[in-house]
């Protein structure tokens, strides 16, 4: 059932440690009895490593003439999402606690998702290669971009952000292991073809052991105990809004550049996704021990439940769709 909206086991990891963190968090907190600590932060490598371990250059080349559809994929990514949460802050800012608006922006100012962009284009019928070129650049960029939004956003909103550590730590911990990682792809490719699977898991094991220790350490703190199902309410319509709000914007280009068919499906699917692959380690970097940390990052998980959702039900609807014809989301 899972598998036909594009869902998979990790999803009800994800809900299962948010659940048992809730339940119980004593074990994984920092410092506690499982030292989760460790596996969220040496992880951190190992994910960066694995991701440019995976990178293919000859599928990126691929995808590099549409430079349209780059650079409609691209701002919207970094430049309308924030936009967007920006004036809906504006207008509605008693709705959520100030951390969680902090989770919305960060939302907004990580990359797309690759892997499932390109799933989702695939089962659509779009363009494959310019997808995996656009959410693949955009996953490099992010990591000069996404800290550089979130410093502004701290600061126009009175909080603080060590921008100088925090590149220093994006350098140390995702640039070096991510070209590291780009190196051995020369000679580790097909190794990391055929282990595919195991790598994939790793990778997720690692966003899972982050999520936890976040969730943990924000419920001992008791950053959670003063909200209550009526937040949660609030983050799943927020997230649904947002998505949609972004995708519709979104066909406005589309048609103004007169994309065809599959340029704006890769277009669409690219440009209205994020990627919590990147944006749950990267957290990690940015706020570091801020116990709130599980508040800042709920909006991205459910973010991408919704998208991953949403987004199967287009591509699905895509798929039936006549080649001719044009495209009616």
């Amino acid at each position: 059932m899972l598998q036909k909206f594009g869902l998979d086991w990790f999803l009800l990891a994800l809900i299962f440690v948010v659940a048992a963190a809730a339940l119980w968090p004593t074990p994984g907190v920092t410092g506690g009895p499982l030292h989760v600590e460790w596996v969220a932060s040496y992880g951190l490598v190992i994910v960066f490593f694995l991701y440019g371990l995976t990178l293919s250059p000859e599928k990126m080349r691929a995808g590099l003439a549409k430079w349209q559809v780059h650079i409609a994929v691209q701002l919207a990514t970094f430049v309308l999402f924030p936009i967007v949460v920006v004036a809906a802050g504006h207008f509605l800012k008693g709705v959520y606690p100030p951390e969680v608006w902090l989770g919305f922006f960060y939302v907004a100012a990580l990359p797309s998702t690759v892997s499932s962009s390109v799933a989702m284009t695939s089962l659509a019928r779009g363009n494959v290669p310019v997808a995996i070129f656009n959410a693949t650049l955009s996953a490099f960029l992010g990591v000069f971009i996404t800290p550089l939004l979130m410093a502004w956003y701290m600061r126009s909103t009175g909080q603080s952000l060590p921008l100088e550590s925090v590149i220093l730590k994006v350098v140390l911990l995702v640039l070096v292991p991510t070209a590291v990682g780009q190196i051995a792809h020369r000679w580790l490719a097909e190794w990391a073809k055929r282990n595919g699977s195991w790598l994939k898991i790793c990778d997720r094991v690692v966003i899972l052991a982050i999520v936890y220790n976040s969730f943990c350490d924000s419920i001992q703190a008791g950053v959670w105990s003063s909200h209550d199902i009526s937040l949660l309410a609030g983050l799943i319509v927020g997230v649904v809004v947002l998505f949609f709000t972004v995708y519709e914007l979104m066909k406005i280009p589309a048609r103004l550049i007169g994309l065809d068919r599959e340029d704006t499906i890769a277009c669409l699917f690219c440009g209205s996704k994020k990627s919590l692959a990147t944006g749950v380690p990267l957290s990690k970097v940015m706020f570091g021990a801020n116990p709130a940390l599980g508040l800042i990052i709920a909006p991205l998980m459910l973010f991408h439940f919704f998208q991953l959702l949403i987004v199967s039900v287009i591509a699905n609807r895509f798929s039936r769709d006549p080649i001719a014809e044009p495209v009616k989301a």
